[in-house]
């Protein structure tokens, strides 16, 4: 059935709106519902998920911006060149990005163990408000966590490795809580978000042999599989830095002098590489991210072409609300997990 409100559009487009008042208001009404439906469309398009993980982006980006092209200056000069304030303002940005990276895996990991293993409470624990609660919480601890530095002076420069960072011989208690805040911890908590990630996975597998109707999304499974590729990958790079830390930390009297120079300058830059690895792994294992990467390089020799696909994502963003991993019955089942 035909609404009375479609009879009365089509007045005012047959008159012209010249005639009746009530047109200009009917346009306006309408031009209110669009854009409300485009602010919701941008809404239903935003996820929990994405929110940690443009934090994670974030934080690989700092350090892209401000420390490495001071390193790159050091190299080129042989030597710091720019004073003792851009020295400690580089080595705090440099913790800011490390620690805040870390940070966010956790939360990525968290966040993908509720939304698998936990999703009846998953909407209510990661609504809009408390994820940003979330991401601003992480910002807040990443800078509590940096700040020490400024008191037990070990942000100086290294030779060695042509940056100032943080100095593992500066404070023996402070470097041994740096490795179990930043590195025992988080891979203790990401460990186990991903072992029970992994058991359900395997059982929901084990059942798809036996029916027809897979119970977990591949959509969910590559996402999962690309975060815990992150992980791996974090936990390799940082792994030979932190442990070569707490070695000095337990005795740095003895310890230091035999750590070979070679061995930590690989794993320097081992650990400061991971920031840029993750930009190529999103692109790897995940296609919007490839889709995207496209785009934006297009983009670059047509900007037009930048802005007309902006334009129809509001659109499509409508096709990608979250759907539950599990159907009902195995709901129930892995809340107890």
């Amino acid at each position: 059935m035909v609404s009375t409100e479609f009879y009365k559009e089509r007045e005012c487009e047959i008159d012209g709106g010249s005639a009746l008042p009530q047109c200009e208001k009917r346009r306006q009404r309408s031009a209110g519902r669009e854009a409300q439906a485009k602010l919701t469309s941008i809404y239903l398009s935003f996820s929990s998920g994405n929110a940690f993980v443009v934090s994670l982006a974030l934080a690989d980006l700092v350090v892209a911006l401000y420390p490495y092209p001071l390193v790159l200056l050091a190299i080129f000069h042989n030597g710091w060149t720019l004073g003792e304030m851009h020295c400690k303002v580089s080595g705090f940005v440099m913790g800011l990005s490390v620690i805040g990276s870390i940070f966010n895996i956790t939360a990525i990991a968290i966040n993908r163990y509720c939304y698998i293993c936990h999703s009846f409470a998953y909407d209510k624990v990661y609504s809009c408000w408390n994820t940003m609660l979330y991401v601003s919480l992480i910002w807040v601890l990443t800078v509590i966590a940096t700040v020490p530095n400024f008191f037990v002076g070990s942000l100086k420069y290294d030779p060695r490795v042509y940056s100032c960072t943080f100095v593992q011989t500066a404070s023996s208690y402070y470097t041994i809580a740096v490795v179990v805040i930043h590195f025992i911890v988080p891979i203790t908590v990401v460990s186990f978000c991903y072992l029970r990630i992994w058991v359900l996975v395997l059982q929901v597998r084990r059942r798809v042999k036996s029916e027809t109707k897979p119970r977990l999304k591949p959509s969910d499974f590559r996402n999962f599989l690309t975060m815990f590729v992150v992980f791996v990958i974090f936990a390799f790079c940082w792994a030979p830095l932190n442990f070569i830390g707490l070695a000095v930390a337990i005795n740095p009297s003895e310890m230091a002098p035999k750590v070979p120079e070679w061995l930590f300058i690989i794993s320097y830059f081992m650990a400061y590489f991971n920031s840029c690895l993750n930009a190529i792994i999103y692109g790897l294992l995940n296609q919007n991210f490839r889709n995207e990467y496209k785009r934006i390089l297009m983009s670059l020799w047509m900007p037009r072409l930048f802005f007309q696909d902006t334009s129809k994502g509001g659109t499509d963003g409508q096709k990608s609300k979250p759907s539950p991993v599990l159907n009902n019955n195995d709901q129930m089942k892995t809340d107890t997990l």
